[in-house]
């Protein structure tokens, strides 16, 4: 654990002094993190200036949603799609060789080889609104409500990064999957809404098969302190069953792989 916990350090030390080089992106990154806030924001105050109470929800208990999710798009931005999204260029180029023949786990070394620190202004603003909206709306969150929250959202956290993972797995066999994860993208979207909100065989859907619910309202719901410790076992039994089902999927992929050099 040692030695991962070092690579992870030089991994990340060296992405953030390369980003860093470039200063004017990063003021682009967040430009753009304020402007698609400031349109979810928008959205959300349309539906409710007409009277529409999204799923039985009031306006700052769906801003909470609304900052889980700018959160987890934090998170995305940071970590995930600078590693995942080039899984596509290793198989297409043979570079995954190089990956495979390091002494380090590769699933390790390809989901957390790169940090991007663009997306941390996004997170840190999501934790916030998250904050703020709960103290809206009932005073304040206790420590409790604050711990609960917080350990769901890293249980979504992990379950998004096995989604993701498990599609990008899938470039072994079909090579380009940009279409997949920006289908991908598009759904996990409905996630800045409650999932309340949506019909109830849409709310199944996202529950059931696609777990945006355990994204974005369960971690609302328990900051809010609406949801009793049976959604946190869910929430935590979905992420372990996600990771597993994850490894096992790039371990499956694995068999199937042909180098480069073969």
């Amino acid at each position: 654990m040692g030695r991962y916990l070092l690579s992870l350090r030089r991994f990340w030390g060296t992405s953030l002094a390369s980003q860093l080089e470039y200063q004017l992106n990063a003021l682009i990154e967040l430009v753009a993190m304020l402007a698609n806030l400031g349109g979810s924001v928008l959205v959300l105050w349309l539906f409710y200036r007409q009277g529409v109470a999204l799923g039985g929800w009031s306006w700052h208990a769906a801003l909470v949603v609304l900052g889980a999710y700018t959160c987890l798009n934090g998170f995305t931005s940071t970590v995930l799609q600078p590693n995942l999204s080039r899984i596509v260029t290793h198989v297409q180029e043979g570079t995954l060789d190089f990956v495979l023949l390091k002494p380090i786990d590769s699933q390790f070394w390809l989901s957390l080889r790169n940090f991007s620190p663009a997306g941390l202004p996004e997170f840190t603003l999501g934790l916030a609104l998250m904050v703020w909206a709960a103290r809206a709306e009932q005073g304040g969150p206790n420590l409790h409500q604050l711990s609960a929250a917080a350990l769901v959202l890293a249980a979504a956290a992990a379950t998004l990064y096995a989604l993701w993972f498990l599609l990008a797995t899938t470039a072994i066999w079909f090579v380009k999957t940009w279409n997949a994860t920006e289908v991908l993208r598009a759904a996990l979207s409905a996630g800045r809404y409650p999932v309340t909100a949506f019909p109830p065989p849409v709310r199944i859907f996202f529950t059931l098969v696609l777990p945006v619910a355990f994204l974005t309202t369960v971690p609302a719901d328990m900051l809010l302190g609406r949801s009793n410790g049976g959604w946190i076992l869910a929430s935590l039994g979905v992420a372990i069953v996600a990771l597993a089902v994850s490894r096992g999927f790039w371990r499956l992929a694995l068999r199937y792989y042909t180098s480069a050099s073969s």
